[in-house]
């Protein structure tokens, strides 16, 4: 046999229950949400590593056709990622070499560790650099974690 509740007899939560609830939803989210940030900066750091290899492939391009590396106007690339996350900029550029230089802005500049990503190719070596400024002085630990998807 089953008894039926009446409207009367059923009960909801109470004040304590939904507190007790709101605040392991907070610990749980406070876990949570560095990590998810720690994420996003990875997947919106891919944007400028793609970008570098672009500029890359048009400086390769540019100095077959001209005999030196070029600018970003020249190399004809835009001076922001595709997503917009990182600003490029070629400041070194001559016949031996160039400098890809991809620094955060907007919500990515919050990516503290890997705020500036730094290719340099000068004849047959390729260079990663990473850091927190224009100097990019990440040590080999840290510049592996920015370059590496």
């Amino acid at each position: 046999m089953t008894q039926k509740l009446s409207p009367a007899g059923s009960r909801g939560f109470t004040l304590i229950e939904m507190l007790v609830a709101a605040g392991v939803a907070a610990v749980l989210s406070s876990i949570a949400y560095p990590s998810f940030q720690s994420t996003v900066h990875k997947v919106r750091r891919s944007d400028a590593l793609v970008a570098m290899l672009q500029v890359q492939a048009a400086q390769e391009r540019w100095r077959f056709s001209n005999g030196a590396y070029g600018s970003l106007a020249e190399v004809r690339m835009p001076a922001v990622t595709p997503a917009g996350h990182y600003a490029l900029e070629v400041p070194v550029r001559n016949a031996a070499g160039y400098e890809v230089v991809a620094t955060a802005q907007g919500g990515q500049g919050r990516d503290t560790a890997c705020r500036v990503l730094k290719l340099t190719v000068n004849g047959l070596n390729v260079a990663q650099a990473s850091g927190p400024d224009a100097d990019a002085t990440n040590g080999a630990e840290a510049n592996r974690r920015c370059w590496g998807l």
